[in-house]
């Protein structure tokens, strides 16, 4: 059987959508322990000492792909998305805030309509609006939020999350960077801006306990470093749009964990939200309900 460019990819993209589900749950959970900002700068620049240390055990170059592009990647996938959504997480649940930026999608298949000419298929339209059917159920925008500023951070990092995810995209396609190597430095990019608004930011000073450090560890070593390596990898194998929508199933993951770990019980409406959602994975990904 030949081999397919996507092999690997769908390994890859599971993974990814496991560990990143559960540090939703530990993003929430060191915030007792750090502010916001704080923790994200400590997570992203020691999550691209990782990177650069595999880089040099893999004797890959150290070079960096071309700066501009990469800098606009960090600042969208690193600096504005996870800074708006730990900054959410303050008053949000972790279920609920990863579900809102989980909008990602929508706003990735537009952009990369626009910039990449990736034109979505029937079946992707179809996902997206199962998927969108879902995410209303979900948010309940006719209820009173419990808190409108965490939804709309939660919403605007995964817009931001989606320009980086397109913008990556089509540096691939540009100038075909190492995945290790283009993930590395948009991370200390993105880090180094974070830091910068850590430090300008007044916030409670970090708690180094054992609870903490054990958070920090795992966000950097598999939800930073590791995740995001995996996630560059499905971006250069596969389409930005089925990459996107299947994304979607970390926020389900999350909301599960959430309700195990934290006690933060989804209503009747969220599941069904939830229920809509995976349908729209389905149909994205081409999964066939029936038997032949």
């Amino acid at each position: 059987m030949p081999s397919s460019p996507s092999r690997g990819a769908v390994p890859a993209l599971l993974v990814t959508i496991l560990i990143w589900a559960y540090s939703w749950v530990v993003m929430k959970q060191v915030l007792a322990y750090a502010g916001p900002f704080h923790f994200a700068a400590l997570r992203y620049l020691l999550g691209a000492a990782v990177l650069f240390a595999a880089l040099l055990v893999a004797r890959q170059s150290l070079r960096p792909p071309p700066l501009l592009p990469t800098l606009l990647i960090g600042l969208c996938q690193t600096t504005a998305f996870q800074g708006l959504e730990q900054w959410a997480l303050l008053d949000g649940g972790a279920g609920h805030v990863a579900l809102l930026a989980y909008t990602m999608p929508f706003w990735a298949v537009l952009l990369a309509w626009l910039l990449l000419g990736d034109h979505p298929t029937a079946r992707h339209w179809l996902g997206l609006a199962l998927a969108a059917l879902g995410l209303l159920c979900i948010i309940e925008p006719w209820r009173a939020m419990g808190s409108p500023l965490s939804t709309t951070l939660a919403i605007a990092g995964g817009a931001a999350w989606a320009a980086g995810t397109v913008l990556s995209k089509r540096m691939f396609q540009r100038h075909a960077p190492s995945v290790l190597n283009l993930t590395a430095w948009q991370m200390l990019l993105g880090g180094i801006v974070l830091g910068g608004i850590a430090l300008a930011v007044p916030e409670r000073a970090i708690e180094w306990n054992w609870l903490f450090i054990g958070g920090l560890t795992y966000s950097v070593l598999l939800a930073s470093s590791l995740a995001w390596w995996l996630w560059s990898i499905v971006l250069q194998r596969l389409p930005t749009t089925v990459a996107s929508v299947s994304s979607l199933g970390v926020p389900i993951v999350s909301v599960l964990l959430a309700w195990l770990i934290l006690h933060e019980q989804p209503s009747p409406l969220e599941l069904v939200g939830i229920v809509f959602v995976l349908l729209g994975l389905c149909a994205v990904s081409g999964v066939r309900l029936r038997r032949r």
